[in-house]
């Protein structure tokens, strides 16, 4: 073969590698990531704006803060005039979502177009991207440079009124890094993803009665896992005569027996029920879950005694997810108790 004849074929390889590769790559990328048009838009000109995860939080990701799914930048109120600090939304009424989009970001800079959406699922941890999720509404937004609020009425809200909600910024020229079925690595992977899982439980000290609360937890592999709850408060919730329990149906609390009635800080209380009676830190453990799996239970609030101060008590669901950890915060709730006389 001539030396010219050589270099031809070197030449014609390196094309059909690199074509190959690119192939690949793209293949690739919309196996992991599936976004809608407009996500996929690239522009030249780079913008970046973030809604933050925790006060801390700059706008780089991945990050490593937490808790991830308690924004301080969305908020729920019962008006159309944001509210000092977020409530539950009212049942069957119009509530308010508002967000806070900050610009610049430490990606790009410039003010920035795209569509602010958000979306409802039930509180707990495990819900898959987008197949748990139920959109509550959007709007164009311009962001310039600073802080925007933007508000989204939330109209016929369902009943029992208790949600985690996330709020996306989609934007041509603020693309997404990455989206995948873990809310969890979507949100600390991209910094126009934010998480609010934060419920308002308010007790009547001595009334004998609960306040119930709805949890999930979902896997959202192709294949069972084994999944922890860990419960942890602030402050012992003794400090008002508070009291726990989950009530985790017929169906999963079979499954934890089965699975060696695994627990810290717990006791069984019933046929299905569960207190939990370490004052600060206690889990359940080894609970499996079916492919694509996500299970709802009850938690139950009381209180003897009145308090002047809200006690936070996190419940937070670990285990494995499709990003290849083994054991990673899925996501979890904050419950901000609080118990007045009666």
């Amino acid at each position: 073969m001539s030396g010219v004849a050589r270099r031809v074929r070197r030449v014609a390889l390196v094309v059909l590698t690199g074509a190959a590769l690119a192939g690949l790559l793209t293949v690739t990328a919309a196996a992991a990531a599936p976004l809608a048009a407009p996500d996929r838009a690239v522009a030249a000109d780079r913008t970046d704006v973030y809604i933050k995860d925790v006060a801390a939080d700059l706008g780089y990701q991945p990050h490593t803060l937490s808790p991830l799914w308690a924004s301080p930048d969305i908020k729920v109120c019962p008006t159309a005039i944001e509210c000092a600090v977020s409530q539950n939304p009212i049942v069957g009424q119009t509530n308010y979502v508002f967000v806070k989009l900050r610009n610049p970001g430490p990606y790009g800079s410039g003010t920035s177009t795209g569509v602010l959406r958000v979306y409802r699922t039930t509180p707990g941890g495990g819900a898959v991207w987008p197949t748990h999720w139920t959109q509550i509404g959007a709007v164009n937004v311009t962001a310039y440079a600073g802080v925007t609020t933007v508000t989204i009425p939330w109209t016929g809200v369902p009943g029992p009124g208790h949600f985690c909600l996330i709020a996306r910024w989609v934007s041509p020229t603020d693309p997404m890094t990455f989206e995948g079925p873990d809310i969890s690595t979507n949100t600390r992977n991209n910094n126009n993803i934010a998480w609010r899982n934060v419920d308002s439980v308010q007790l009547t000290a001595g009334s004998g009665q609960t306040t119930v609360r709805p949890f999930a937890i979902g896997n959202s592999l192709t294949v069972p896992s084994r999944n922890d709850l860990v419960f942890e408060a602030a402050e012992p919730l003794q400090a008002i005569g508070g009291r726990v329990v989950v009530d985790l149906g017929q169906d999963l609390f079979e499954r934890w027996r089965a699975g060696g009635a695994v627990g810290t800080g717990v006791r069984a209380v019933g046929r299905t029920q569960i207190e939990i009676v370490e004052p600060t830190k206690a889990s359940l453990g080894n609970l499996l879950l079916n492919p694509g799996e996500r299970v709802e239970f009850k938690l139950l609030f009381s209180a003897e005694a009145a308090s002047e101060k809200e006690i936070a008590f996190n419940v937070i669901q670990f285990g494995p997810d499709t990003a290849g950890a083994k054991r990673t915060d899925l996501g979890g709730v904050q419950y901000l108790i609080s118990a007045d006389k009666r």
